[in-house]
């Protein structure tokens, strides 16, 4: 599990660590140094001419004390100081003045010299106002010089805390931040401007951030291993679940395909599909494991009796907003007493009636992507992209049940929970049919017994996963539904390969 602080959370890090710890803020400077330069050596950058632009604050500090160690190492390096004298902080006078006395040179302007590498060291992660006169001309003019461009900590002008460009930002082709992935790096333009990313550890633990809800995570691929379900050698299929989705309306025969096979495909141990009878026949041949139940209208009764079956529920992918779908919605909501995940259609269905909305429950999952979101929480779409956070936690706020805002960078959460934001995933997942298989592969855990919130995480991590591994064997532009359940069967052999191992270790 990785951090991923706010501008304000990382300096309350800092600041901890400087005072609970005893770590001198100097010692933190230095290793922040150090470890740029170690990236520019690592990476075989040209360090034939380097310009390291500083501002007042300490990031300006980081700054000068990068140039000084390049100076010791023999590289030609020039400091452009930006900022203000009267503004800087202590740390960033000592460091200039040591630079000084090592003889690096610190100019107040730049002429025509050439430089092969530019470094950033103008404003950290503290900035939020816009970037305007002359310190809005300098970031303009080292974008346009012909240099390898590297940021310390985060590209001056990017919001540590949202990715947006505070008028306007300095473009690196590799940015080294300190201690943790700041949560701005991952949305906006921010994805574009901080190039080849690398974390460096100064000695700022994840133990500072422990115990606080406040602050959102991600997941890496070495902690799968602790998140998948245990697999008894002793287990049949009752013991893994049983799942009732309740999908796909007249030629929507995909969506249920799509689930279905992604929930078993996840684990579950037996699968039904409570769907319209034209789907019938199709659903038989492409996935015969499944246990087909169909209907030509509604039947209160019958479905009543199939989620007194089910141990989970998924309900939404291709159902339409027929009649017949509201009402397979409303009784499932208002009967079910056992988990369940809400999708698409069954989001919209939701959205239109407040108060179905109220009979929501903390065992149920709802999976909206940004367009099925605006419509739950009567914000628009751009005004979710804007300001995600702030208008995720409200929603939260006023449902007992966990939330996956699915994006480009999904969210999850459930009030009083931290935030989790997806990092696996990549662009060719944009395809028709993905949702579905997300919504299969969440239903799939919950029918393992795990908890709605640990489902969500895991079933969108997962899901990330088995698209990388179709990126990687179909590139950016091929990838189809299709491949992401074969993803899914990819990355679990995989991961139950490697327990095999660690067990006959």
């Amino acid at each position: 599990m990785r951090y991923l602080p706010t501008g304000a959370q990382m300096k309350q890090g800092d600041q901890k660590t400087i005072t609970e710890m005893g770590m001198p803020s100097m010692v933190l400077m230095e290793r922040a140094a150090l470890s740029v330069v170690e990236m520019m050596e690592s990476e075989q950058l040209d360090l034939k001419k380097v310009l390291v632009v500083c501002g007042s604050g300490n990031n300006g500090g980081d700054g000068f004390a990068v140039a000084r160690l390049l100076h010791l190492k023999g590289y030609a390096v020039d400091v452009w100081f930006v900022g203000k004298e009267s503004s800087m902080t202590e740390e960033t006078r000592l460091q200039k003045q040591i630079a000084v006395h090592y003889g690096v040179p610190v100019k107040e302007r730049v002429g025509e010299d050439c430089y092969t590498v530019i470094v950033d060291a103008i404003f950290g992660i503290g900035l939020s106002r816009q970037v305007s006169g002359t310190y809005y001309n300098v970031i303009e003019n080292l974008n346009q010089m012909d240099a390898i461009k590297v940021a310390v900590d985060i590209p001056s002008g990017l919001s540590a805390d949202t990715g947006d460009v505070l008028g306007i930002a300095f473009a690196a082709d590799f940015t080294v931040t300190f201690a943790f992935q700041k949560i701005g790096m991952l949305f906006g333009m921010a994805r574009k401007l901080v190039g080849k990313l690398v974390t460096a550890s100064i000695g700022i633990e994840p133990s500072v951030y422990d115990g606080r809800g406040d602050v959102c995570y991600t997941y890496d691929r070495t902690d799968l291993k602790n998140l998948l379900p245990a697999r008894d050698p002793d287990a049949h299929k009752g013991n893994y679940g049983k799942v009732l989705l309740i999908v796909g309306s007249p030629g929507m025969a995909g969506a249920a395909y799509f689930s279905a096979k992604a929930a078993y495909l996840t684990g579950a141990g037996l699968v039904q599909i409570y769907t319209a009878k034209e789907n019938q026949s199709n659903l038989q041949q492409l996935l015969p494991e499944a246990i087909i139940t169909t209907y030509e209208r509604y039947e209160e009764e019958k479905l009543k009796e199939l989620l007194e079956w089910a141990d989970v529920v998924g309900i939404g992918s291709g159902l339409s907003m027929s009649e017949t779908a509201q009402h397979l919605l409303s009784t499932t909501v208002r009967c079910a007493k056992k988990p369940c995940m809400i999708d698409a259609d069954g989001l919209n269905i939701l959205s239109k009636d407040r108060a179905l909305f109220e009979k929501l429950t903390p065992d149920c999952i709802l999976t909206p992507h940004m367009k099925e979101m605006a419509g739950l929480c009567g914000h628009s779409v751009k005004e979710l992209k804007e300001e995600r956070f702030r208008y995720f936690q409200e929603f939260l706020g006023s449902i007992p049940s966990v939330c996956v805002m699915k994006d480009a960078r999904t969210l999850v959460g459930r009030d009083g929970r931290p935030v989790y934001v997806n990092t696996s995933g990549n662009q060719s997942m944009a395809k028709g049919g993905a949702g579905d298989v997300l919504g299969g592969m969440i239903t799939g855990l919950l029918a393992q017994k795990i908890e709605p919130y640990e489902a969500g995480t895991l079933g969108v991590f997962l899901h990330g996963l088995a698209g990388d591994a179709a990126q990687k064997k179909k590139g950016s532009y091929s990838v189809l539904a299709s491949d992401i359940l074969d993803g899914i069967a990819e990355v679990l052999t995989a991961e139950s390969t490697e327990m095999i191992l660690r067990e006959k270790c």
